[in-house]
């Protein structure tokens, strides 16, 4: 069978591992030799964790009973050989669920009450209170026990009107979009309001993120899917009935939550299969595809070719029983194929790119660090040459010439104290502007500015002035730190200069990625703030769970920001400090070889040689460490190339799996620590 999307997806993490062991590799030489400084070491060690962490998002929405935990269970889950979500007619997710492994906990399906709307806190911040959450252990073992386990993800309750309306479930602005009511007049809600499924699937292990959303009503009634969750998404699915096409539902959640072009988004045609007609050719039937394929590209306002028609059932159905014929009827490798080809490369080019900027800082600094020393080296010999054959009187002379140069070079100590201190008092005046406690007297600023407004119909406004403060913040810290930058630039040219340093300052930090995330976050948050959420916002609960998120999703900005820069600064001043040592050793040892010279004549010859083979030795550590990075290099830019599917990944449901040996993303630690 052809290559799926699994295939591809396993052989980017094949060569995401591959590259996690090159980078170990290099690590490792640099630390045994001592090659890399502080600064370096850090920048490593966070680039690991990233590859080893890196972590794939894909957001599968839709209204209720389109076929989306279906579709989900066909791309992803038909080698466990059953349906790992539940999908059976009418509704089945009832609450945002998000599938993913981390090999530090066992198999576990956590769920948040949905009670926890009234405590007015984000779900950011209740991933961290384990104790907010019931948590269900899965038998991975047993299909039957595991299936009945996340069929929880359906519960529901039934609550009256005015309990509805403080969850989040009814609006009296907009009845048409509000639940039916029973004989009582109770409204149906779901019991859960996040579900996270810890579960060792090869694909959740190698990274990939799986976020299963509900219809609109809960898509409504929690803000941080539309603000946070989505956003993150690397790629959007939004799945449609080709029986029904775009209904009025559909096109809410589109039009409110998915119309930005932010999104990878792509367009799903689901049960194909019911559009089939015995009476019909199967030209006929094609022909009534297309057009619904056409319609619905007009409706969305999305190219054709991002519409895909399909069966999801028929996809299964075909995976589980290896029926190659009936899995080309169903059309889903055309999906397959489409996020294959446009999201994982895609995902790659990030992580090359990542690599490449790492490896090109590895190479100038270790070809600075050891060019320095090559250049004291060459000096020692050039100096010690010239005493051959010369008397002990003129052994004095160099020792007193090397005491009057080392008396020298100490000058520098003041300079550098003072340097020290110029680049702390602007590093520390540029971190101000880009504090938590700034950040948090901005939010205060917008909240107070919203509250003035009749029903905080100036929510909009308020934020959108917000976000204009918050982007002036993070312009000024870029030109307060090109200033440092200029300022050590020209520092540093003195200090070569006048005490023969080696010193140099690589590309500064590039806050301006910061105010791309900013702008990201604006108009997500932008397309929220209309009308009718203006009107929840004026709920006090509903407020103070905005406020929270927002402070939330900014203060990863600012913070990230605030350590790009530190990581910047600490950098630089390590390079001083570095060949600050690496001078005054230099000295050290050409004062102790020529001690031992003006005792023991005979131990010139010997002093040559050993200087002669350090320069040699760390000329193969520079050649050494460049097979290493173009190793590094080459392997970032060659493609990923997948198997053809045979259908022989680790099933679940019939052997035990050991815990994965790689680092996966920690996207549940928190719920359950």
């Amino acid at each position: 069978m052809t290559p799926t999307f699994a295939s591809h997806f396993d052989a980017l993490s094949g060569w995401r591992s591959t590259l996690g062991r090159r980078l170990t590799d290099l690590t490792r030489y640099l630390s045994e030799h001592d090659l890399a400084d502080g600064p370096i070491n850090e920048a490593l060690a966070s680039l690991g964790r990233q590859l080893a962490g890196e972590k794939l998002i894909v957001a599968f929405v839709a209204e209720f009973s389109r076929g989306k935990s279906e579709l989900i269970n066909a791309i992803f889950f038909a080698d466990a050989g059953k349906r790992v979500l539940p999908a059976t007619p009418g509704r089945t997710t009832m609450c945002p669920v998000e599938l993913a492994y981390d090999p530090e906990e066992p198999p576990t399906l956590s769920l948040l009450p949905i009670e926890t709307r009234l405590e007015g806190l984000s779900l950011g911040e209740l991933r961290t209170q384990p104790k907010a959450w019931t948590h269900l252990p899965l038998n991975v073992k047993q299909p039957d026990e595991l299936s009945q386990a996340l069929t929880q993800v359906m519960r529901t309750r039934w609550v009256t009107q005015d309990e509805a309306r403080t969850l989040g479930f009814w609006d009296d602005e907009r009845p048409d979009d509000n639940p039916p009511l029973d004989e009582d007049d109770r409204v149906e809600v779901p019991q859960w309001r996040h579900a996270l499924i810890n579960y060792p699937h090869h694909l959740l292990k190698q990274g990939l993120v799986v976020l299963d959303t509900p219809g609109l009503n809960a898509i409504g009634a929690e803000p941080e899917l539309t603000l946070s969750l989505l956003p993150t998404a690397h790629a959007t699915v939004f799945i449609l009935g080709a029986d029904t096409g775009v209904t009025k539902s559909d096109m809410a959640i589109w039009r409110d939550h998915l119309d930005t072009h932010n999104l990878a988004r792509f367009v799903v045609l689901n049960k194909i299969d019911a559009l089939i007609d015995p009476l019909a050719t199967r030209e006929q039937v094609a022909a009534q595809i297309e057009s619904q394929r056409q319609a619905t590209a007009r409706t969305l306002e999305v190219p054709p070719e991002r519409v895909f028609p399909l069966s999801a059932r028929q996809a299964l159905a075909a995976r589980v029983a290896g029926d190659a014929e009936m899995l080309a009827a169903s059309r889903l490798t055309e999906l397959e194929e489409a996020l294959s080809s446009q999201l994982l490369p895609q995902r790659r080019h990030v992580m090359q790119q990542t690599v490449d900027d790492a490896v090109a800082q590895v190479e100038t600094h270790v070809s600075r660090r050891l060019g320095d020393s090559r250049r004291q080296l060459a000096e020692q010999l050039l100096e010690l040459r010239g005493i051959r054959g010369k008397s002990s009187a003129k052994v004095r002379l160099m020792l007193k010439r090397v005491e009057e140069e080392t008396a020298e070079f100490e000058l520098c100590t003041t300079r550098l104290q003072a340097l020290r201190v110029v680049h702390s008092r602007m590093l520390k005046d540029t971190l101000i502007g880009l504090s938590s406690d700034r950040l948090r007297e901005e939010v205060a600023q917008m909240q107070s500015e919203m509250s003035a407004s009749l029903l905080n119909l100036g929510a909009k406004k308020a934020f959108m002035g917000l976000c204009k403060r918050l982007r002036a913040l993070l312009d000024a810290g870029q030109a307060s730190s090109n200033e440092i930058r200029d300022m050590l630039s020209a520092s540093f040219g003195k200090l070569n200069a006048e005490f023969g340093f080696g010193l140099s300052l690589h590309k500064g930090a590039d806050l301006e990625r910061y105010g791309r995330e900013l702008d990201l976050i604006e108009r997500n948050y932008v397309q929220y703030l209309g009308l009718t959420q203006a009107l929840r916002l004026s709920q006090p609960k509903f407020m103070e769970q905005f406020r929270r998120m927002l402070v939330s999703k900014l203060r990863v900005v600012f913070e990230n920001a605030c350590g790009e820069l530190e990581l910047w600064s600490k950098s630089a001043s390590a390079q001083v400090d570095s060949q600050l040592r690496e001078r005054r050793r230099g000295f050290r040892r050409r004062r102790e070889a020529l001690e031992r010279i003006q005792n023991a004549a005979g131990e010139l010859d010997q002093r040559l040689t050993e200087i002669e083979s350090q320069d040699q030795r760390l000329h193969q550590y520079l050649a050494r460490v460049g097979e290493l990075t173009a190793a590094l290099r080459e392997h970032s830019e060659s493609q990923p190339m997948p198997l053809d599917d045979t259908g022989d990944h680790d099933g679940l449901m019939h052997i035990n799996l050991p815990p994965s040996d790689e680092p996966a993303p920690m996207l549940l630690r928190h719920a359950r620590a």
